[in-house]
């Protein structure tokens, strides 16, 4: 058996690989910039221009701690006209703006000259205050308003890649520098910054755009330090368990997981416990007493139950029994009190106090898996009694009850067993439906508040966990079959 399982970890190596590099695709290229999302502003949008030195620290503390500031993977394909270093540029929008002047001159050195004045003349006016002395001789509301204007359009200008569009802006930038003597000294700089931008013009080389080039970077690169971490400054990797930082929440991630993979987990196997007790006896029993009663009655009733959504029953548990103008029998959200257990409760205590809480969720968790266990239970069972074997064991006189129970409930057992490989994943993923509707502070409603919010690494971390988990829970089942029925080999 180690063998077999030793064969079967070796084969989800290249699974895993192929997940974490398809999360690691999606948190790269998704939208938004991540180190905006980071930062406490209050402006709106996250890149108005009234950004101050503080902010201009965080981004950077922020952009290393986030690995941003290093390249996406061990290599690129790209073109001659392109830099290696193009990762460095933390600023998405600024970014893509450099990528399509690149798409569309094909001299780096020239845009990088442009780009570099620019930051040097949005930095200027960042830093830049006016002095008592002028503000006596201005309005000081139409002085701050035109900074605010100048620096905004400086900033957008570092986003901006169409020719008609940035030549616009330039307009508007002298005409603002022009309202102030004191503003005078910032049209030198703009005038180079126009110097730079004809020249990006002039000798454009658009023809390097076709050349193609590799670029290596190492193992200081984006991916490796997620898969591996950073040595543990920031990061110790997700093979150690570091799944990054929640944007939302901007804390570990892991420590968000271990506090909410709890209650998911308690109600997976609570709603597979209970529904195995439950579907594998009547499944059974349907079975053995086939065209009967019992088995028209149950098949009725569990296909009734099935064809309920998960969500209207929920709704209506809660409008019936945690109504106060009906009958207010059960709490209508959460596990436990608002105020929490009281003050040295013992874990027993714990759980009288939570049973109100449960009763609902656990019903509307469980009840549609027993039409499809006890049928699959029902067919499975079925196909065993027709066989040899059993026909054999009636005839050395076995009573019917041993017969089913002792030696066809066994080797039915398998597609059952399939199921149970859902567990794990479920209990990471939590019932996204059923915990928003119930709140309860599982992983279920964790997921929901980060798409809510586009907190991807959050998101990444669950489809990382599923994968893995899922893959667990088919290595068990395996293990199961051959546990369950002899027949079936390690090998």
């Amino acid at each position: 058996m180690l063998k077999y399982i030793f064969k079967r970890v070796l084969i989800f190596i290249p699974t895993l690989i192929v997940i974490t590099l398809v999360g690691f695709i999606i948190s790269v290229n998704a939208p938004g910039n991540p180190v905006e999302r980071m930062i406490s502003t209050a402006e709106s949008g996250g890149e108005m221009a009234s950004q101050t030195a503080n902010q201009q620290e965080q981004k950077k503390y922020w952009t290393e701690k986030l690995g941003l500031d290093l390249p996406v993977f061990y290599f690129s394909l790209t073109s001659l006209s392109r830099p290696d270093t193009l990762y460095k540029i933390t600023e998405r929008n600024e970014k893509e703006a450099i990528d399509r002047l690149i798409s569309k001159f094909g001299n780096w050195s020239e845009i990088h000259k442009y780009n570099a004045d620019l930051n040097l003349f949005f930095n200027s006016l960042i830093r830049f205050s006016v002095d008592s002395s002028e503000k006596a001789l201005y309005d000081l509301n139409d002085v701050t308003e035109t900074l605010n204007q100048l620096k905004f359009e400086s900033l957008s200008l570092k986003s901006s890649y169409e020719l008609k569009e940035i030549e616009a802006k330039f307009k508007k930038m002298e005409a603002l520098i022009s309202k102030f003597s004191f503003l005078k000294k910032f049209q030198v700089s703009l005038d180079s910054i126009q110097t730079d931008f004809l020249a990006i013009k002039k000798t454009a080389t658009p023809w390097k755009n076709y050349i193609p080039k590799i670029a290596f970077y190492g193992f200081k690169n984006q991916y490796h330090r997620w898969l591996f971490g950073d040595g543990g400054k920031y990061s110790n990797g997700l093979l150690r368990g570091d799944f990054g930082t929640s944007y939302r929440r901007k804390e570990s991630i892991s420590n968000v997981i271990s506090e909410k993979i709890g209650w998911s987990l308690f109600f997976s196997l609570l709603s597979v416990v209970l529904a195995y007790l439950v579907s594998i006896p009547i499944g059974v029993k349907a079975a053995s007493k086939r065209g009967s009663g019992f088995d028209k009655t149950s098949s009725v009733i569990l296909f009734l139950l099935y064809s309920i959504p998960s969500f209207w029953l929920a709704t209506l548990l809660l409008m019936t029994f945690a109504n106060t103008d009906v009958l207010h029998w059960f709490p209508e959200s959460g596990v436990k009190p608002a105020i929490g257990y009281p003050d040295g409760a013992g874990f027993l205590e714990k759980i009288k106090i939570s049973l109100p809480y449960i009763i609902l969720p656990a019903i509307c968790y469980t009840y549609s898996s027993f039409a499809f266990l006890s049928r699959t239970m029902r067919v499975s069972m079925l196909e065993i009694v027709g066989q040899d074997y059993i026909r054999t064991a009636r005839a050395k006189g076995l009573s019917e009850r041993q017969v089913i129970w002792k030696h066809a409930l066994r080797n039915s057992l398998l597609p059952i067993i399939t199921v149970f490989a859902t567990v794990f994943p479920a209990a990471i993923g939590g019932s996204v439906i059923l915990e928003t509707i119930f709140t309860i502070p599982g992983m279920g409603l964790e997921t929901v508040e980060a798409i809510q919010n586009n907190d991807y690494p959050m998101i990444i971390a669950v489809l990382t966990i599923s994968g893995l988990l899922t893959l667990v829970g088919y290595l068990i089942s395996d293990i199961l079959y051959a546990i369950v029925d002899p027949r079936i080999k390690y090998t």
